[in-house]
């Protein structure tokens, strides 16, 4: 009899574990982006066009936590790089950057990447970055789990922007098909402009 029950309390404990029990599924996209043409998993299952954004906590190029409600009240464009040390991925916040100065006050655009908030703040330094926020998702992974762009093949973010309203509703969204290749910023400006009108 106690082997019996020995056994059942492992088997529950495995389950636990491993994320088996009560028959929860982690949920995977395969079919949305790919790197070289090659297709990547995305882990979670994103987000929804017209919801509310989850709130999520990352950390900043200081080491300070910081969150999206941060930013309540202003539209957000929330630029998802993998890592700003790659070509593309510096491009794309470089091109924010300077987009940002005929966007106004009431816009926002905050990188998020996995790289570690030093080397983000070393790279803005390098790249004269000063209206775009850098912000790390190594430390919660909140980000990441909230918007379903964790890259199982790798660690990194998907490439992909989103633009959210002053309220907190998501209104814009574009996952990169392609990692190797940049955003389409003329799409995302006009979703700012459609807020703003």
């Amino acid at each position: 009899m106690f082997a019996r029950r020995t056994s059942l309390a492992i088997l529950v404990l495995a389950s636990l574990l491993t994320g088996c029990a009560g028959g929860q599924k982690e949920a995977l996209r395969t079919d949305l982006v790919r790197f070289r043409g090659n297709p990547v998993t995305l882990e979670g299952e994103g987000v929804t066009v017209g919801s509310k954004a989850p709130d999520f906590r990352v950390v900043n190029s200081n080491m300070q936590d910081a969150s999206l409600s941060d930013y309540r009240g202003k539209i957000v464009i929330l630029n998802v790089v993998p890592s700003l040390d790659t070509s593309v991925c510096s491009k794309q916040t470089r091109t924010f950057n300077e987009k940002a100065a005929a966007l106004g006050d009431d816009v926002a655009i905050l990188t998020v990447s996995m790289d570690l908030p030093m080397a983000q703040k070393r790279w803005c330094a390098a790249h004269g970055i000063d209206r775009v926020k850098t912000f790390s998702d190594y430390k919660y992974h909140d980000f990441s789990r909230a918007f379903g762009l964790r890259i199982r093949e790798s660690g990194l973010l998907a490439r992909s922007v989103y633009v959210i309203d002053p309220e907190g509703v998501i209104r814009y969204e574009q996952i990169v098909p392609e990692l190797t290749t940049e955003p389409d910023y003329d799409d995302v400006l006009a979703a700012v402009d459609q807020l703003r009108s």
